[in-house]
């Protein structure tokens, strides 16, 4: 049985991961920890009694997991990362805080399940891979929606034909705007729409593509308010000249679409990226002046993420094709900066 942590009881952490982990035997529920003093990145101009506020309900969110889960409470990110109690850890941190804890947590012979993206930098994503693999430790980057059930079907349809030959993908993904605090908006902490949302698409993008895909162009795009990208667009190439347009944003309508353009019709989806689970998706196939409407699987794509993480742990073979995926994708985002950076839009 395979002792889990988790570090920061985030919103994420309580309302997806765990009722996802419970339906995994083969983990159980450690403990949690939340932030003291020195973890949490507070504002310079924060006054001392609202910080001492912030803290205390750092707290208090832990032990709601701690009231439906059991487990134990960890009073600082130190004490769960390097705790012999522990075997692995989940860390849902803000993106920025990413690389620190991964790597005391894998420098402590702890497999590690992070959310996305993985780090901020391709040097970093390269170092956790390093140690993880002189440790023989998993390192798995929750992309949850790769492990969809409708991912593989609409491959499958596309491949049997049913828009002839693929001419273009296109995807796009957006959401309303959020809380001024939320940390999506704070450059510190890793905020901006590309590490946010913009990286879905890029993971889907190389499924599509494969191994040779190719950034054309990049495009990042602010706003007067925020210091950090609000929205942004890209296209990537394979080496047969297949495409992949993608369009992303945080302050936007809200759209997570597929669409594949094809020689004998076209296949469109809606919620490609983020269907929850029990959720039923949809495709509308158009073809020949009709237009049919699908079904596709059901699925819950978060507890199959901890699955694979799993299967990571028990299997040298599944650990490396994890460092493969992690690594091209974080070599994509530091290209799409890259590109990005010259043609900025403010």
């Amino acid at each position: 049985m395979v002792r889990i942590g988790v570090i920061c009881p985030s919103e994420i952490a309580l309302r997806r991961f765990m009722p996802a982990l419970m339906k995994n035997k083969n983990f159980v529920f450690a403990g949690i920890a939340y932030a003291n003093a020195d973890n949490f990145c507070f504002p310079p101009d924060m006054d001392e009694a609202k910080r001492q506020s912030i803290l205390n309900g750092e707290k208090e969110k832990a032990q709601v997991f701690i009231d439906n889960y059991g487990g134990e409470i960890f009073p600082s990110y130190e004490a769960i990362a390097v705790s012999p109690g522990i075997d692995t850890l989940y860390i849902p941190l803000p993106p920025a805080l990413h690389y620190k804890w991964a790597k005391i947590a894998l420098e402590n012979g702890k497999h590690v399940l992070l959310e996305k993206p993985a780090t901020l930098e391709l040097s970093q994503t390269q170092d956790l891979i390093s140690i993880a693999k002189k440790q023989s430790l998993a390192l798995h980057e929750n992309y949850m929606f790769v492990f969809h059930n409708q991912i593989e079907h609409i491959s499958s349809l596309i491949k049997n034909g049913i828009v002839g030959d693929v001419r273009l993908y296109r995807i796009s993904f957006g959401f309303p705007k959020r809380e001024a605090n939320d940390f999506r908006y704070n450059k510190k902490l890793g905020g901006g729409a590309l590490y946010d949302a913009g990286g879905y698409l890029i993971k889907y993008a190389s499924m599509l593509l494969g191994d040779s895909i190719n950034l054309a162009y990049s495009n990042m795009n602010h706003t007067e308010e925020f210091d950090v990208d609000i929205y942004g667009s890209a296209a990537f190439v394979n080496d047969k000249g297949v495409t992949v347009q993608a369009a992303y944003g945080m302050d936007n309508e809200y759209r997570c679409e597929l669409e594949v353009w094809g020689s004998k019709g076209m296949l469109t989806t809606g919620r490609i990226l983020t269907a929850p689970e029990g959720f039923v998706p949809e495709a509308v196939i158009k073809a020949g002046g009709k237009e049919e409407i699908i079904k596709l699987p059901s699925d819950d794509a978060f507890a199959k993420s901890i699955e694979w993480f799993k299967k990571c742990i028990a299997s040298e073979e599944k650990r490396e094709t994890g460092y493969g995926d992690i690594s091209l994708q974080a070599s994509l985002l530091e290209k799409f900066l890259r590109s990005a950076t010259k043609n900025l839009i403010k």
